[in-house]
């Protein structure tokens, strides 16, 4: 399940100081558009079209949601921030800063100022020589020919010389020394986006929590009574099964692993939901199961208010979760921090998003971001 397009977009500058230029320009992309994945190598080449001072060339890979016509919008915005002014009527000029959007997954896109992929790409070697360097399995949907076999073809003949290497500003952020990290919170509070969007970030293998397959949950909201021990039991076995299988199977392609639950959820949801007899039985079980599951090595809640969390499950509209109530889920939100509070030896961060939209709002999934990384440096 993919949350976010990848993008391929070019950078070019030939005035001012060129490299600060594109660095400021990497920097104001990943602030406000979407996610920097990979940068490509600098390149020096030529101008291409009229007589003019050298560019430095490169290219990205971005992760965003937004759409074509959302990205060409901030593309311009962050264009202008660096100084540019364009002039549609001056044909081919010098520019403090140019972005193209080169790529946007595999699609064919003609809208009003925007042909994606971009019509010259494949004549042009300073857009098609930093595309290579992003090491991308694409391939252009118009004409069926990768990267390195456009490049064979190419009647570009111009000499584009590496100049230095570029980082990702997503370098600053180091998850290499965890292996399992688990993202916890309260029903709505975007644990699953969180950790679907980090994982394609970050090259991570998702565990993610079947609950949408279980049979007993509509039947639970319904008569909570009656089916909360079959809910519990059936989640409970799930659960195990799912992290004994994922968490033993290493993938040689995946850095870590990233799940949106941990299993301690069982046993703090059954005791909201049982009565006491069968919460003392769930919890004979539970200790059972607990006791061979492994730890995460970094333990995120995610919280945030209860209004926030009732007005997320509405808009998210699965009909059996619409009467939920406000007191259930302070019982579930305080039924977490007490947890947390007794487990000194888990590594645990606490997140308070109830004023952040990180599915939407680029700025506000740094934010977590360096939250995270803010806790991996202690």
């Amino acid at each position: 399940m993919n949350l976010q397009h990848q993008v391929v977009l070019s950078l070019g500058s030939n005035q001012g100081n060129r490299l600060e230029n594109i660095e400021q320009c990497l920097e104001l992309i990943h602030q406000e558009i979407g996610t920097i994945i990979k940068v490509s190598k600098l390149y020096e080449t030529p101008s291409w079209g009229f007589e003019s001072e050298a560019f430095y060339n490169c290219a990205l890979v971005l992760h965003t949601s937004q759409t074509p016509e959302q990205i060409l919008e901030e593309v311009l915005i962050v264009e202008k921030k660096l100084g540019r002014i364009r002039n549609e009527n001056a044909g081919y000029q010098s520019r403090i800063i140019d972005i193209d959007v080169v790529a946007f997954d595999a699609e064919v896109i003609h809208i009003e100022h925007l042909q994606v992929p971009h019509p010259l790409m494949q004549n042009r070697k300073f857009v098609l020589l930093p595309f290579q360097d992003l090491n991308l399995d694409w391939e252009h949907p118009v004409f069926k020919k990768s990267i390195s076999e456009l490049l064979q073809i190419t009647p570009d003949d111009s000499v584009c010389e590496v100049v230095q290497e570029l980082r990702s500003p997503l370098d600053k952020i180091i998850l290499n020394q965890y292996n399992y990290i688990a993202i916890e919170g309260n029903i709505g509070a975007g644990k699953s986006t969180l950790a679907l969007k980090m994982a394609q970030d970050f090259n991570a293998k998702t565990v993610l929590e079947r609950f949408a397959d279980n049979p007993f949950l509509p039947k639970f909201y319904e008569d909570q009574n009656r089916y909360a021990f079959s809910l519990e039991m059936s989640f409970l076995a799930d659960r195990y099964q799912q992290l004994s299988d994922d968490l033993s199977q290493f993938d040689l392609f995946k850095d870590f692993i990233i799940a949106d639950y941990h299993i301690f959820k069982s046993l703090l949801f059954s005791k909201i939901t049982l009565g006491d007899d069968e919460f003392r039985l769930y919890r004979t079980l539970f200790d059972i199961i607990y006791k061979e599951m492994p730890k995460p090595d970094l333990y995120i809640y995610l919280y945030q208010n209860t209004e926030r969390l009732l007005q997320n499950i509405k808009n998210r509209g699965r009909s059996y979760e619409q009467d939920i109530t406000a007191e259930y889920l302070e019982k579930i939100n305080k039924g977490y921090l007490e947890y947390i509070k007794t487990q000194t030896n888990l590594n645990v961060l606490v997140i308070d998003v109830s004023n952040r939209d990180f599915v939407n709002k680029q700025e506000d999934y740094l934010f977590v971001l360096n939250k995270i990384q803010e806790k991996s440096s202690l």
